[in-house]
C-alpha cells in the first residue's frame, strides 16, 4: 500500500498537477501516488456521496495509516462532515496536507488549521462569489499554502458559464490575491473534457493568467500538465540570455524597461531549478 520509496515529492507551494482521487475508490489509491502527478489529493467532499462519506474516509485513513502519504480534499465548515474529517485526520500519518472545500473566509481556514497538527498546510479551494470576494483575506490566513479555484461550482453559485472571459475575472482576482499574499500562484479547477487539446487550451489559458497548478481526475493527464505548467527550453535559454546580457547583479541595465527584464528572468530561471529533480516529460 505504500508509495515507491523512489518518488521524492515535489514542494506543493510549486506543485503544477493535483490529482484528485475519489476515496471510495481505494483500489486507485497506490498507483495515483506512484504516478506523474505532482500531489496526489484524495477527494472526500464532492467526489464521494452523503450516504458514502463514512466509508471514505475509512478507505483514507486505512490507506495513510498503511504506508501512504496524500493530501486530503475536506468536506466545507458548514458541513456536519467538516469537524468529522478533520478529528479523523488530526492524529493520522501521512497526511501532507489538506484542501479545504468551499472557502470563504480566512476564520474557516484558521479553524481548519487549528484542529490538524501545527504546520499542516491548507489549499483554499474557492467555489463561490463570497469566496473570490474574500480571496485576499484568505490568501493572508497563516496557514493557506495556495489559493485554488473550484470552477464548477463558482459557476453554479453565480450563474456564470464556463467560457474564459466570463471566468477571467475570479482566476485574475485569486491570482492578484495571491500575488498579493506572497503566496504561489493559484490552482486552476480540471478539465473535465477527455481530449488533450482541450486540455491543452484551457491549461495555456490558465498560465496565461498566472495560475501555476491545475486540479485534475485523470492521472493520464499529469505529464501534460507538468509540461505546460514549467519553463520549457527556450523560456530557460532566453532568460539566461537576458542575465548574460544585463549582469546578474544588473550592472549592465540601461533604461526602465532592463529592470523588471532581469527580474522576470531570475523568476524563471529559480522555478526552473526548482523544478529540475521533477522534469517535465
Amino acid at each position: 500500500m505504500s508509495i515507491s520509496a523512489n518518488r521524492s515529492r515535489i514542494d506543493p507551494g510549486i506543485a503544477r498537477s493535483w490529482l484528485l482521487v475519489p476515496a471510495n475508490r481505494p483500489e486507485r489509491f497506490t498507483s495515483a501516488a506512484d504516478g506523474a502527478a505532482d500531489v496526489v489529493v484524495l477527494d472526500v467532499e464532492d467526489a464521494v456521496a452523503e450516504t458514502g462519506k463514512t466509508l471514505a474516509r475509512a478507505n483514507v485513513l486505512a490507506w495513510l495509516r498503511a504506508g501512504g502519504q496524500a493530501w486530503v480534499r475536506v468536506n466545507g465548515t458548514t458541513t456536519a462532515h467538516w469537524a468529522t474529517d478533520l478529528d479523523a485526520l488530526a492524529d493520522t500519518p501521512g497526511l501532507l496536507g489538506v484542501v479545504l472545500a468551499k472557502t470563504e473566509s480566512a476564520a474557516e481556514v484558521d479553524d481548519t488549521a487549528a484542529r490538524l497538527p501545527a504546520g499542516t498546510p491548507v489549499v483554499a479551494l474557492v467555489e463561490s462569489a463570497l469566496g473570490v470576494e474574500a480571496a485576499l483575506e484568505v490568501a493572508r490566513a497563516s496557514a493557506t499554502l495556495r489559493l485554488a479555484f473550484g470552477v464548477g461550482d463558482y459557476c453554479r453559485d453565480t450563474g456564470a458559464s464556463k467560457d474564459p472571459l466570463a471566468l477571467a475575472y475570479p482566476r485574475s482576482r485569486l491570482v492578484v490575491a495571491s500575488r498579493a499574499a506572497g503566496l504561489g500562484g493559484p490552482v486552476d479547477g480540471p478539465t473535465l473534457a477527455v481530449d488533450e487539446a482541450a486540455l491543452v487550451r484551457e491549461t495555456q489559458l490558465a498560465a496565461s493568467l498566472g495560475m501555476t497548478g491545475r486540479l485534475s481526475l485523470r492521472a493520464e493527464q499529469a505529464p501534460t500538465l507538468n509540461r505546460l505548467l514549467s519553463p520549457g527550453a527556450p523560456a530557460v535559454a532566453a532568460a539566461r540570455g537576458v542575465v548574460a546580457e544585463l549582469g546578474e547583479d544588473g550592472a549592465r541595465v540601461r533604461d526602465g524597461s532592463d529592470g523588471p527584464r532581469l527580474a522576470g528572468a531570475k523568476k524563471v530561471l529559480a522555478l526552473a531549478a526548482a523544478l529540475a529533480g521533477h522534469p517535465a516529460p
